[in-house]
């Protein structure tokens, strides 16, 4: 924020079994968006000096309402959220071969790198969040294939541990916030000239390309 970044959201990550047994890091965590991280075309490897960033799709919430912990429950999450929308995250870690515990990821501000929302919008309460299911190709194959439920069990529970774990700090979940929920798939390493494509079923796709 010194150098004129502002912060447009926040992030859990860390949230799924398959990215905890990846990274043997088993619990969650979480960091800050800036508007500096959100990319809205082609992703620059070096524009964005990213080290070893690897894409994971996600279940971004837009709120239009404010939350403040203790005691958000995921019915309250849903009705804060002004619609949700899929996401790539690339997250990226200084530590090499991303050999990282907790301490790590925390001080990397969740591992984020930067992120990528589709122009699909969704009302969350016109669908069933655990099931939605999510498909990842990268290059043009089939790569990976996740549901919601892989989230902390549903993604509005992910959204509602971190505004209760945020804030115990004094932080809130502010309206207009963008809200990363967390990879319903393995991360997968990628290189300048890979593309990624992920479909929310039901809702709509998101674009990972990058340079």
């Amino acid at each position: 924020r010194a150098e004129g970044e502002r912060v447009v959201g926040k992030k859990i990550g860390v949230t799924s079994k398959a990215v905890q047994d990846m990274l043997g890091v088993h619990q969650p965590d979480f960091g800050f968006l800036t508007d500096w991280m959100h990319v809205t075309g082609d992703i620059s490897v070096a524009d964005k000096k990213l080290i070893q960033p690897r894409a994971e799709a996600e279940i971004a919430f837009i709120l239009k309402h404010g939350l403040k912990g203790p005691g958000v429950t995921p019915e309250q999450v849903i009705a804060a959220t002004e619609y949700i929308a899929p996401c790539f995250e690339i997250v990226d870690s200084r530590i090499e071969d991303w050999k990282i515990g907790i301490v790590d990821t925390v001080a990397d501000n969740a591992s984020c790198g930067v992120f990528i929302l589709g122009e699909a919008r969704a009302d969350p309460r016109e669908h069933d969040l655990p099931g939605l299911k999510v498909t990842v190709t990268k290059n043009g194959a089939p790569l990976s294939e996740g549901l919601g439920s892989a989230v902390q069990g549903d993604p509005a529970m992910a959204v509602a541990w971190l505004a209760n774990t945020l804030g115990a700090y004094g932080v809130t979940l502010d309206a207009g916030d963008i809200i990363l929920s967390g990879s319903l798939v393995p991360l997968e390493d990628a290189v300048a000239g890979d593309t990624f494509e992920m479909e929310l079923e039901g809702i709509g796709g998101c674009t990972a390309r990058f340079t």
